[in-house]
């Protein structure tokens, strides 16, 4: 029991961290647009590409919902492995994102950072909703 009372609220402040770090790139979005396209470009390119961020931002937060409400509504908080992953997952996604915020890197990238960071985590949190309320199984 004691890496569960450990895991639990390192769990929650790697997902906090990494949820304070999207909204960030939220706000400060205009410089990776900038980095993803040539020097010479149009309006309507900045316009596609900053969709394009916005887009994959709001699918984040989207997974950020799914991933805590499985969480905070007790489903996955004491199963091991999601922890662990989830705590893998979301530190990793937290040190990927500071750099691409500092060192502007391009949007092709932030695709990547989420589907392996946000995305896994939160589909083995879908299978555990599944598990515990369709097939009435324990979580751990």
């Amino acid at each position: 029991m004691p890496l569960v009372s450990g895991v639990v609220p390192a769990r929650f402040l790697t997902i906090t961290a990494h949820l304070v770090i999207v909204i960030t790139i939220f706000w400060s979005r205009e410089n990776n647009v900038r980095a993803s396209l040539p020097l010479q470009c149009s309006y309507e390119e900045f316009e596609d590409r900053d969709t394009e961020l916005v887009v994959a931002l709001s699918i984040t937060l989207g997974l950020f919902v799914v991933e805590l409400a499985g969480f905070l509504s007790g489903v996955s908080m004491f199963s091991d492995g999601q922890s662990l992953l989830s705590l893998a997952a979301h530190c990793s996604a937290s040190i990927c994102l500071s750099f691409f915020v500092f060192e502007r890197w391009e949007i092709v990238t932030y695709w990547y950072i989420m589907g392996f960071c946000s995305a896994l985590p939160a589909a083995v949190e879908v299978l555990l909703f599944i598990s515990v309320f369709g097939l009435k199984k324990k979580p751990f």
